[in-house]
């Protein structure tokens, strides 16, 4: 790789710029080997244009998609997306209150398409969430024929221990962002807590997809999203 450092077309870019989207890259490429060793179809996708492109040619026209709540689906237009009319989206987002929202979440379990991130992927191809109230765990483990994470690789994690210690940094950062009234969300740390708004609940690690061939799809993306 030579590095160029200077302007750009879509702004500025640096040294370091350059060595993360390098070394992003060359992570998702052995990522995807772990990951497809364990049964699970994966993309390497280096932008939000090829990300969203992804989307379209996996998903059909007229299908049902569901989401998780997820900040990465927020922030790459994939929820704006699935708003445009070419699907049956159940907008979990569109409720005004909270039995509207259960009503879509049990809807998600018929789902064709369910989309969502992962809080953390281990080096050797294990996906791993962590729920507040067990509608995104519930759906990953059954219901829709497909489920569709979209994940940057600065969620990678050597081990499924590492994952429980990043979540754990995570947290404090959701709790916040959810507006919770959680200890977490004053302190910025995390003291698991009894809080009957905490959002670490229900931990779950997929450890592969034999039984269900194709039905997890796995996008890599080479910039950062997420927490």
């Amino acid at each position: 790789m030579e590095l160029k450092p200077g302007y750009v077309k879509k702004g500025w870019t640096t040294v370091r710029e350059q060595l993360y989207s390098w070394k992003y890259e060359k992570l998702a490429e052995k990522l995807v080997s772990e990951l497809k060793k364990r049964g699970f179809e994966s993309w390497i996708v280096k932008s939000r244009e090829e990300l969203l492109k992804t989307i379209e040619e996996l998903i059909a026209p007229g299908s049902t998609v569901a989401v998780g709540g997820s900040l990465s689906l927020q922030e790459t237009g994939v929820l704006e997306l699935l708003r445009n009319g070419s699907y049956n989206f159940l907008d979990r987002y569109s409720v005004k209150s909270a039995e509207e929202r259960r009503e879509i979440e049990l809807k998600s379990f018929g789902a064709d398409y369910y989309l969502c991130s992962a809080n953390a992927i281990t080096e050797d191809g294990k996906l791993v969430f962590l729920d507040g109230n067990g509608n995104r765990v519930a759906a990953l483990c059954f219901g829709p024929k497909n489920v569709i994470i979209v994940a940057s690789v600065n969620k990678l994690v050597p081990d499924v221990q590492s994952a429980r210690e990043r979540i754990r940094y995570i947290s404090p950062m959701n709790s916040k962002r959810l507006n919770l009234e959680t200890p977490c969300s004053k302190t910025g740390w995390c003291t698991d807590c009894a809080s009957p708004q905490r959002i670490c609940n229900y931990f779950l690690v997929v450890e592969t997809s034999y039984r269900q061939p194709g039905r997890f799809k796995v996008l890599l993306a080479t910039f950062e999203l997420g927490l």
